[in-house]
């Protein structure tokens, strides 16, 4: 009486190895892109939260809160929004965080990765509100405009947050990229 020993033959593991392969080389095109599409959102959403925070201290303090983009403990001019930003009470209402009078209420470092966050000539720099939550230039008047969010890739893959004269945010996405 012989008993089978238990096992794989050759052939059976030869299909397995190529059944693996062929859903291998489908699989991790489509999943590096559904990497990307969540890299994009969340860093769309860090800054949408953190506008949405600099509009609510505003109203609750009764002051300006600025948003802008920072590569450390000040405001930046040169770069865009994916260096990081800082969140500050603007109480001489200049948009620049002066550490001895106001109150640094966040920061975030530099975005990794190949993103890029630009915004148009309203919102290049800084993003202001004002105690009624409307958002407004230093100078005066109101502050709009639109920061796209795009990475490595091109095409209708980016995403668009858009300021509206009263400082409400909304979010458009299939924004071309370059």
């Amino acid at each position: 009486m012989r008993i089978a020993a238990p096992g794989f033959t050759l052939i059976e593991l030869l299909v397995t190895v190529a059944m693996m392969a062929i859903v291998l080389t489908l699989g991790v095109p489509s999943f590096k892109e559904v990497i990307k599409n969540n890299r994009l959102t969340a860093v769309t959403n860090e800054l949408v939260n953190v506008l949405t925070l600099a509009r609510s201290e505003a109203i609750k303090r009764g002051v300006r809160v600025t948003v802008c983009k920072s590569a450390g403990a000040r405001c930046a001019t040169r770069g865009n929004w994916e260096q990081g930003w800082i969140v500050f009470t603007d109480e001489n209402n200049d948009a620049a965080y002066d550490s001895g009078t106001e109150t640094l209420l966040r920061a975030h470092e530099a975005i990794s990765g190949q993103v890029t966050m630009t915004g148009n000539a309203n919102v290049a720099n800084y993003i202001s509100y004002v105690a009624s939550g409307r958002s407004q230039l230093t100078g005066g008047g109101f502050q709009a405009g639109t920061i796209k969010i795009c990475d490595d890739r091109s095409g209708k893959v980016g995403k668009e947050i858009v300021l509206s004269s009263t400082g409400r945010l909304r979010l458009k996405t299939g924004v071309t990229c370059p």
